[in-house]
């Protein structure tokens, strides 16, 4: 008889506590993992295209680059030299002369004759239509404060004429709110030109169509009309005829799509007749709006346009620029490979070049 005591049959069997394969603690154990499930998208491993940079393909490339690019920076270099422009800066000629700041501010505030006329010369012929714009320099209409103070829903639906929240400080005046509200409608630039020339006696300026389509149809209304504008106690610009709906009145338009940079050109209309090389052109400036307060100038600016569109010489300085240095770095590569080239390795010890089976 065996002296022993009897051993448990399952004495040497895995224990449920020892985390066995059929174990709760390890299926609890994958279902707490947080590697992701294996799949050829999680892991890269999906077809893709790995070009290998060989110096063929790179000279290539930097030449395909400077075939393209020389051309397109020459023709727009070309079609920017054909437009044609005539800037005059005028805020300082149409000033009392000799004044100081202080002066000047006093007299753009009176009441006095403010006209002032300007001669120009055509050095080159222009074909119509012939853009006018007014250019503003240091004017900062990318303000926060500037931007924000005005009611879209107050331009586009007449019920909304009381929406005024966001307009402060020129919300209201005398009680009463203002249409349209704000800063931005407030300080609407209000100097006037009118055209003549040696060959035309009034040079007529197209005033219609110059803002963009979708403001006139989307942004102001046709039953929304201007309204107590203009009628506090400092008078910040032009005023509004109040029989004309806002989708009418094209000036606002064009100032209440507010400049990015503190110099900008706006768009103030087109003379459709073409003027000829040595012309004399008269213009006739009323000089209203105040910008000797904060040191800005003011531009009469005519331009014809291309098919790149005004005047712009740095589209075509660019492609230019880069085109002449991939053309550069082309030849550099090519004289290296040619007489100091480097032995490149062999590519079908890449692992994507590699058969699976023979790993």
């Amino acid at each position: 008889m065996n002296s022993n005591p009897a051993t448990p049959m399952n004495a040497h069997a895995p224990s449920s506590s020892s985390g066995g394969a059929g174990s709760p603690d390890s299926s609890a154990a994958r279902r707490n993992s947080k590697r992701p499930k294996y799949s050829r998208f999680t892991q890269q491993e999906l077809p893709a295209c790995k070009p290998i940079l060989t110096p063929k393909w790179v000279i290539s490339a930097f030449m395909l680059v400077t075939i393209v690019f020389i051309p397109i920076g020459l023709a727009s270099l070309f079609a920017s030299r054909d437009v044609v422009e005539i800037i005059d800066r005028y805020d300082n000629a149409c000033a009392p002369p000799g004044s100081s700041k202080s002066q000047k501010i006093e007299f753009i505030q009176s009441n006095q004759n403010k006209t002032c006329v300007r001669t120009l010369t055509v050095t080159k012929r222009m074909k119509q239509p012939i853009y006018v714009y007014y250019q503003l320099d240091n004017f900062y209409q990318n303000h926060r404060r500037y931007v924000k103070s005005r009611s879209d829903q107050q331009l586009r639906n007449r019920g909304d004429e009381n929406d005024t929240s966001t307009c402060k400080p020129e919300h209201n005046a005398n009680g009463m709110p203002i249409v349209p509200c704000g800063l931005v409608a407030w300080s609407l630039f209000n100097d006037t030109y009118a055209f003549s020339s040696s060959n035309n006696p009034q040079l007529n300026v197209n005033k219609r169509h110059i803002s963009w389509k979708s403001d006139r149809e989307d942004k102001f209304g046709s039953d929304v009309f201007p309204k107590n504008f203009q009628n506090g106690n400092i008078i910040g610009g032009a005023r509004l005829n109040e029989s004309i709906p806002l989708s009418e009145q094209e000036d606002l338009i064009v100032w209440m799509r507010t400049a990015a940079l503190p110099t900008f050109r706006k768009l103030y209309g087109k003379i459709e007749v073409d003027l000829q090389a040595g012309e004399t052109i008269n213009v006739v400036v009323q000089n209203n709006y105040n910008t000797y307060s904060f040191s800005g100038k003011k531009k009469l600016v005519l331009s014809t346009t291309s098919w790149l569109g005004g005047k712009n010489n740095f589209i075509g300085i660019a492609y230019l620029a880069v085109g002449g240095l991939c053309f550069l770095l082309a030849t550099v590569f090519t004289i290296i490979y040619l007489f100091k080239p480097r032995h490149l390795g062999d590519p079908t010890y890449l692992s994507w070049n590699r058969n699976p089976g023979g790993h």
